[in-house]
């Protein structure tokens, strides 16, 4: 039954093989993902990155957050880096926020950084996070007035 031989191409286990739980600690948190056909009432936690494609009505707090096409959320969003590319009817707090051509919007942002591509749908007050000032009111115009119009030209935007 037992043999001192072990076949020919078989490998003996060794002792520095590391097992998979001790592997996940070196690596990054996985993503939790609310796919496009859950609804969530309540607020979410995570400590990872979170990509939300479904509805969620509460608030959302994690390290990194996407906010997908089809999403629909109700609530504050709270987290370091953000990219919405769906709808929100809420507050969104972050260093870096991201709205995509997609993005709804309205709320306030209150960011570090801000990043608004053209496309998107922005209603509400942007503030820089600990910033003195209050925010300032955000209108997008697609198309700058033509010379000659009698529109006065915008001065250039100040960081």
């Amino acid at each position: 039954m037992f043999s001192k031989d072990s076949k020919p191409g078989a490998l003996a286990p060794t002792a520095t093989a590391t097992p998979e739980p001790q592997r996940q600690g070196i690596r990054s948190p996985t993503q939790s993902i609310i796919s496009r056909d859950l609804k969530i009432k309540g607020d979410l936690i995570c400590n990872g990155d979170i990509q939300i494609d479904g509805a969620v009505e509460g608030d959302v707090q994690s390290r990194s957050i996407t906010i997908g096409e089809g999403a629909d959320i109700r609530g504050t969003i709270t987290g370091d880096n953000i990219r919405v590319c769906g709808s929100v009817n809420g507050q969104i707090k972050g260093n870096s926020v991201v709205l995509a051509k997609t993005a709804k919007v309205i709320g306030d942002v209150i960011h570090q950084t801000l990043s608004v591509e053209p496309g998107a749908s922005f209603e509400g007050r942007c503030s820089r996070s600990g910033s003195s000032q209050s925010g300032d009111r955000v209108t997008v115009v697609k198309d700058p007035p033509v010379a000659g119009s009698g529109a006065a030209p915008s001065a250039p935007a100040t960081p």
